[in-house]
């Protein structure tokens, strides 16, 4: 399913999670920015902020094994940059709240 234009995060967010439906796929994004996080806070703690170069080849490159290994697909960051990066912290806070038990749009995905 290729779209190329949306109106509004509204309407991309259901196509990026038909990009995700592999469960590996989804669970390399959620490590991926899971590590962000915990890089950025450590360096900014640390104040070794000679790390932060590294925090998009963590991101990306987490994704982008799951997109090119599991989900056999190409990464809606190519087309559509910010809403991607917006829809990846999405993803991730409704794989926790899903994991919580709270219903999610996630509930309506399949491989």
């Amino acid at each position: 399913m290729f779209v190329s234009h949306f109106n509004s995060f509204a309407e991309f967010y259901p196509y990026y999670l038909s990009e995700h439906r592999h469960p590996v796929c989804r669970a390399l994004h959620y490590t991926g920015s899971l590590l962000v996080l915990t890089v950025l806070t450590v360096s900014l703690w640390a104040e070794q902020y000679v790390w932060l170069w590294a925090l998009p080849f963590i991101g990306y490159g987490f994704a982008w094994i799951g997109h090119f290994i599991f989900e056999k697909n190409r990464p809606a960051t190519f087309s559509h940059p910010f809403y991607s990066f917006l829809a990846d912290w999405v993803m991730l806070k409704d794989g926790i709240l899903s994991l919580l038990g709270c219903k999610t749009p996630l509930d309506n995905i399949s491989i």
